[in-house]
Parts: C-alpha cells; structure tokens; sequence
C-alpha cells in the first residue's frame, strides 16, 4: 500500500469542499440510521462525547486520535470520567473486540450517500471502526462534497495504493432470511460528531 500524501489538507485544495452540502448530508446520513451531533466549537463536542459515555455506561474505550479530538481533550476528559481509553496500536489491537466505544476522526462527507469517508491505512483505524459496537466519529463540518465521483477524485490525490473505507451508517445485512438485522457484522451504532470551529490549520 502507498500513499501519495501523508496530509491530507495539504493534498487537497481547500476550494473542493462544500458546507452548503451538510443539511443534505445529514439528511442522508439520518436516513442511513446514523446519528449526527453538530456542534460550534471543539468544548461542545466533548460534552456529546461525555453525555454519550454516561448514557451508554461505558466502561472502556478504544480512540485513534486525531487532530479535531486532540482539539477537543477527549483522551483527557474520558480519563477524567474514570473511564478506561486506549489509543496505543498494540493495546487498541488488544482491547478493541471488549471495548463499549470506538472513537476515531474521519476526512470528510458525501451528501449524495451520507457516507463519511475514513483513511483506513492504519490498522487501528480498521478495529476501532469496525470491532466496537458503538463507533463514534469526529469530522469537520465544512468538509462535504457532492458525490462519490468527488470523493473518489479526493482520494485519488492521496492514495497511489491503500485502504479508505466509506461508512453509511451502522452495520446492517439481511443475509439471514432477508430480515434487516443491525450490528451484526460491525457496529450497532454510528455517531457522528461534526465540528464547526476551525481548529489549529485543520480545514
């Protein structure tokens, strides 16, 4: 696997994203049976974050961090609450399959599907998103394009070779009987955290 650019703001033009598109976005994403919180300032964000861990009772947490968490002090402020949070690779790849909470960023948004895309190329990205039941992600609000032809122009400038994944929603299959069934092969909840404030060069 080989990427292009290891930042992506720095691989992509700024004039790309449109924010006008977020009340669509939401509106799909909603309608994708995701939960969506969009906050003004990185503080807002961590009282859903915290809100979220005392109504769901959970007891230990895995994160792969990034630049808006960071903003947010949510390592910090889950420590604070007396919950366990994992951020290292080794122990995220040990705690992942009993954590009650994953916890990671995301690039940007798709209206057209709801969809939130995830540079997936770290491995820890991949438990964190996949193997807790609830999977929490923080995204800039600003950062929504038209379509998935958009997105895939995106992650043409980033990626020679890699692993993104484009999350619409919780897991669900009707593999079984054709019945709907949600969180069998993923998380049985998707939450996503969109941030208006510009925080520290992160557009």
């Amino acid at each position: 696997m080989k990427k292009v650019c290891e930042n992506w703001e720095q691989a992509i033009s700024a004039e790309i994203w449109d924010p006008s598109l977020f009340d669509e976005f939401e509106l799909r994403a909603k309608n994708a049976a995701a939960e969506v919180f969009r906050v003004k300032t990185s503080f807002e964000a961590q009282e859903v974050l915290r809100n979220l861990i005392q109504y769901t009772n959970a007891k230990k947490v895995v994160a792969v961090e990034s630049p808006l968490q960071q903003a947010a002090g949510i390592t910090a402020a889950i420590r604070q609450m007396g919950v366990e949070i994992y951020t290292d690779l080794t122990d995220i790849a040990a705690q992942a399959e009993t954590a009650d909470l994953g916890i990671s960023g995301v690039e940007f948004a798709v209206a057209e599907t709801g969809s939130v895309c995830q540079d997936a190329y770290a491995v820890e990205s991949r438990l964190v998103s996949t193997l807790t039941p609830i999977h929490v992600v923080f995204l800039n609000s600003r950062n929504i394009v038209k379509g998935i032809a958009d997105a895939i122009g995106i992650v043409s400038q980033v990626y020679d070779r890699g692993y993104i994944s484009f999350i619409t929603g919780p897991s669900r299959t009707a593999d079984i009987e054709r019945v709907l069934t949600i969180g069998v092969h993923g998380p049985s909840r998707f939450i996503i955290i969109a941030i208006d404030e510009q925080v520290g060069g992160v557009a």
